[in-house]
């Protein structure tokens, strides 16, 4: 049988008031087509476990998704897929969830692609491009040695976080407020996404 986690209900409960219920659906639906399925939390996030990462949810400020590992390999083809190893599903409203059938039925596609086995392929990696610091970034480390060594001491991939998410930016005030927020947590040697590793 099935393993339900209580961390799960904590995560449900803490979610906006409009995200409760589609999260509680999604949830009830997956038991109900996969009995042995288990939950989990992975990326800080509730995970359904079925002989191997089978699906997860999520909720956010103003919508939730769900979505299934191996999407990309054929759980539904209209779906916006954001990544090239999982199919992701956005919505706001409870009534917005695709009908449950439909729902089992990505399910059970989903549980047989984890029962034959099937591994997700990456597509081949090209050759990185070096990490161009924009300059109000290198202005601002090189006023803060700690800060700047430990910049130095991060992989590639480390600093092109701080850089995407300092560039991504629209306006100059939420710019600002991310430089400052990066230098504190370069300065304490913290990746950008440090909240969601474990």
């Amino acid at each position: 049988m099935g393993k339900r986690d209580p961390r799960v209900d904590a995560y449900i409960a803490k979610a906006a008031d409009f995200a409760q219920p589609i999260l509680t659906e999604f949830r009830e639906i997956v038991h109900a087509a996969c009995p042995d399925c288990e939950e989990a939390i992975k990326w800080s996030s509730p995970s359904f476990m079925y002989k191997g990462l089978l699906c997860g949810m999520d909720a956010f400020k103003e919508h939730a998704v769900f979505g299934f590992w191996k999407g990309a390999l054929g759980v539904d083809d209209q779906a916006k897929t954001v990544h090239p190893t999982r199919m992701t599903i956005r919505i706001t409203k409870l009534f917005d969830l695709p009908p449950r059938k439909v729902l089992i039925g990505y399910i059970k596609q989903a549980m047989a692609l984890n029962d034959a086995g099937v591994k997700m392929t990456r597509p081949p990696r090209g050759t990185a491009k070096p990490v161009v610091v924009p300059k109000d970034l290198a202005a601002a480390l090189a006023k803060n040695k700690k800060a700047q060594a430990a910049f130095e001491r991060f992989p590639p991939s480390h600093k092109r976080e701080y850089v995407e998410w300092i560039t991504e930016a629209k306006r100059e005030e939420t710019r600002n407020r991310r430089l400052r927020i990066a230098l504190r947590q370069i300065a304490e040697g913290k990746p950008q996404n440090w909240k969601y590793m474990k």
